[in-house]
């Protein structure tokens, strides 16, 4: 964690007010890193997504880079930074630190905040979350295996030659799903082409992979006691048929933001805004933004 912004309050902040500030989140995801800006309102502003890629303190800098121009704002006009995801130590501009699963309970709480329960299934892991009040109370996760990710959905998919979109736009045809056995993705993989051979229609057995999945969060999610309202988050949310697979292998209807990779992005900016607030109020909130401005624009030289 980065503790230099603590500090004295400058007659030029006082002057100006953390109603003229505002917040970001910055996620940095095994696959996928996101960034939010949020007002001091709590509106978000502006938002990011894009591959994570090899090199997370390079694509930090450009995401950072990025929001701020969707947002026409300048890095002065950003108050406070948190980082999350798996990458959030190579955010080298970030105020604080926070885990994802409490950015993510934030953040889901921020867009519903009556929720109980939320699913995330990403590309390399599962989550479970309890959330009361707007915090993490439990959870469980799934990240040794890739069977119940987006990565056992995208096997499928080359496997079939068809896109994600396509896969589950096909699915949802499906009159009578076929089992699928096994939850290892390669046998998996190896069972999908065995179901093609012996004639099986093309919707049912895209229905049946969804189907497989959502089976294996719904178990986990139970040892947890999923209690309503639960909001589905990720990037497999933005499947109508794994959206579809959850609400059957759950037994409820699920809310789904309109962009449900964000909500790790958008809680940090909040609990950013949180934080910012409570140092303002102590008289210890200081921008420093020199540092801060080296530390995104020239890191490694080279902007592109």
């Amino acid at each position: 964690m980065l503790d230099h912004c603590i500090g004295k309050v400058t007659d030029t902040e006082m002057k100006k007010g953390i109603s003229d500030f505002f917040f970001t989140g910055v996620d940095i995801g095994s696959t996928m890193s996101k960034a939010a800006l949020i007002d001091a309102g709590g509106t978000m502003r502006a938002y990011v997504v894009g591959p994570t890629g090899a090199e997370h303190r390079r694509r930090a800098n450009r995401i950072m880079e990025d929001v701020l121009r969707q947002a026409g704002l300048m890095l002065d006009d950003v108050a406070w930074i948190v980082s999350t995801g798996y990458g959030r130590v190579n955010v080298p501009f970030a105020d604080k630190q926070i885990t994802e699963l409490t950015c993510h309970a934030r953040g889901v709480a921020s867009l519903f905040p009556d929720v109980r329960t939320a699913i995330d299934i990403g590309g390399q892991d599962a989550k479970a979350l309890k959330i009361k009040d707007g915090r993490l109370t439990d959870f469980l996760t799934n990240d040794k295996c890739a069977a119940g990710t987006g990565r056992f959905l995208e096997v499928a998919a080359e496997t079939l030659g068809l896109s994600l979109d396509e896969m589950a736009s096909i699915s949802l045809q499906s009159d009578n799903p076929v089992k699928i056995s096994n939850i290892c993705t390669i046998f998996a993989q190896q069972e999908i082409i065995g179901r093609i051979s012996d004639g099986q229609a093309l919707p049912d057995i895209l229905a049946g992979v969804y189907i497989a999945i959502a089976s294996r969060v719904a178990k986990l999610a139970r040892q947890l006691k999923v209690e309503p309202p639960v909001v589905f988050t990720g990037g497999v949310a933005k499947s109508a048929g794994m959206v579809k697979a959850m609400e059957i292998a759950l037994g409820m209807p699920l809310l789904v933001p309109p962009e449900p990779l964000i909500t790790g992005a958008l809680g940090a900016a909040a609990l950013a805004r949180d934080h910012a607030l409570e140092l303002m109020q102590r008289g210890e909130f200081k921008l420093h933004k020199k540092q801060l401005a080296e530390a995104i624009f020239d890191y490694g030289g080279d902007k592109n």
